[in-house]
């Protein structure tokens, strides 16, 4: 199996909403977008799966060495190999893959945020420097479309923190900020419970409208003239979009994940295809 391979391997068996937007991308595209996906689900796996917080940090120090040696030109990973073609041709830049395991590793060290402030840093880090990387794949000409990147990067991770409640609090993980919890007297304890009542779904509402309004900033901040290029990146917004909205219509509950089905991500890849 080669580097290429491993990579669209591992993002097909991931069954993530990313997917389907990518196969929409010639083959150069989609294997350099596959790859650093692949890239991404490394690093979160590392914090994920394990349970040695240690080892966790010794794995992400392992890689935070390796994006040095894909800059030096010497990778060694598969993910780095499938990466190494595209760093050049699409001007990626080595500091945004060391914020992604900066990000990855907050989630060793940090279980609560106190403000918004701070959730929103950890979503830069996570997913706003995706955002930035993958927008410099898909080919921009305005410098603006990468601050839609990261608007769009945030809208995600904000989207994929609401769904995942209850598997966050199994791991003893809350992102809802405790300055919002407060505001709506909900306690670390009912999180962790997943207590449903009625403040828990208004708190809840309340998250899905702010990540509602990132949505509507970042459909705003595109450029029209890299509408066309971003093609894929609004795919991805727009299932991303209707999960929030799906979310809003089946009354939220801590700890019911809801997801789209397959033929609803595709529906929603094949109209917005049509309408870019």
């Amino acid at each position: 199996m080669n580097p290429d391979q491993y990579c669209w391997k591992k993002t097909k068996k991931s069954k993530s909403n990313f997917y389907y937007s990518f196969l929409t991308l010639p083959k150069t595209k989609r294997s350099a977008i596959a790859a650093l996906y692949s890239f991404c689900k490394e690093v979160d796996d590392i914090v994920d799966n394990s349970k040695n917080p240690e080892l966790a940090h010794l794995k992400l120090n392992w890689w935070q060495q390796e994006v040095r040696s894909l800059f030096d030109g010497k990778p060694n990973h598969p993910v780095s190999r499938a990466l190494a073609p595209h760093i050049k041709s699409n001007r990626l830049q080595e500091e945004h893959f060391q914020k992604i395991i900066e990000g990855m590793r907050m989630d060793l060290t940090i279980f609560r945020y106190r403000n918004f402030e701070q959730l929103k840093n950890y979503c830069y880090h996570a997913a706003g420097v995706v955002g930035i990387l993958a927008a410099q794949i898909f080919g921009h000409s305005n410098p603006d479309t990468l601050d839609f990147a990261v608007e769009l990067g945030i809208a995600l991770q904000l989207t994929n923190i609401i769904r995942d409640i209850g598997e966050d609090a199994n791991r003893g993980r809350i992102y809802l900020p405790l300055e919002d919890m407060n505001k709506f007297k909900i306690s670390e304890t009912e999180v962790l419970k997943l207590a449903d009542t009625e403040n828990m779904e208004k708190l809840i509402f309340f998250q899905l409208a702010r990540a509602e309004s990132f949505y509507d900033r970042a459909f705003t901040m595109l450029p029209r003239s890299d509408s066309k290029n971003q093609k894929t990146s609004l795919i991805i917004a727009n299932i991303y979009f209707a999960l929030l909205q799906k979310m809003k219509r089946n009354r939220p509950q801590i700890g019911c994940r809801i997801n789209l089905t397959n033929w609803e991500k595709i529906g929603v890849a094949v109209k917005t295809w049509i309408v870019c």
